[in-house]
């Protein structure tokens, strides 16, 4: 349970996490109130770094891909093996079901950004004070990233310094892109080993091919 609640608070591996920022079907309601609120904020951290990711005006289908997209940035399965249109099928096929579980999210955020879908439409503040806001609001691992980037000229700035400044920076969704990479770059290679550890190399090597002829098939689509 404190790996499940730690991945989802603080993005380690977003392995659980970044699959929670699809629907899913829940068999068991969260009783757990720590767990409860893992699982919202999850949410939460997911819309505020898709917004950071996302220009002033885009499309609701736009929102639901990046948001979807966000487990399989840096996964590099996803550049050997699987289906190339993949989150724009999961999308495509439970719109419906995404549009359900954001709504509620987006609309305690109106203040920065609106969904209009009626239009399939949304637009955002993206001023530094709500840039600001939304780099306050990531999961701690983004924010260790953050800090990082920052202080390699060997320099010592403090959280809030270097939130402040990354909210005036233009190309701040391409550090919060690198960030998010690197944690699934790491999650995917852990979680392949794992696979081919627990179901033999035979077995592996055959899924792996099965996986590129998918590949391939969606590349001539």
């Amino acid at each position: 349970m404190k790996g499940l609640v730690a991945d989802l608070l603080d993005w380690d591996t977003l392995y659980v996490a970044g699959r929670l920022h699809k629907p899913v079907l829940m068999l068991h309601k969260a009783e757990d109130e720590e767990l409860h609120t893992a699982l919202k904020l999850n949410l939460f951290f997911a819309v505020h770094t898709a917004l950071l990711l996302l220009p002033e005006l885009f499309s609701e289908e736009q929102l639901y891909m990046t948001l979807a997209g966000l487990s399989y940035a840096g996964d590099f399965r996803m550049y050997v093996g699987e289906d190339q249109n993949k989150v724009r099928n999961i999308v495509g096929a439970q719109i419906r079901e995404f549009r359900a579980l954001y709504t509620p999210i987006l609309k305690e955020l109106e203040e920065y950004a609106i969904l209009d879908t009626l239009q399939g439409m949304g637009e955002q503040d993206t001023s530094p004070p709500a840039r600001l806001y939304h780099l306050s609001m990531l999961p701690k691992r983004l924010q260790l990233m953050l800090i990082r980037e920052w202080n390699k000229d060997g320099r010592s700035r403090d959280l809030e310094d270097v939130l402040r400044a990354a909210a005036h920076d233009t190309d701040v969704e391409d550090v919060i892109h690198r960030g998010i990479q690197d944690i699934v770059k790491i999650s995917s290679l852990t979680q392949s080993i794992k696979g081919i550890m627990t179901a033999g190399a035979t077995k592996s090597v055959r899924y792996s091919w099965s996986k590129v002829k998918k590949m391939w098939k969606s590349l001539q689509r």
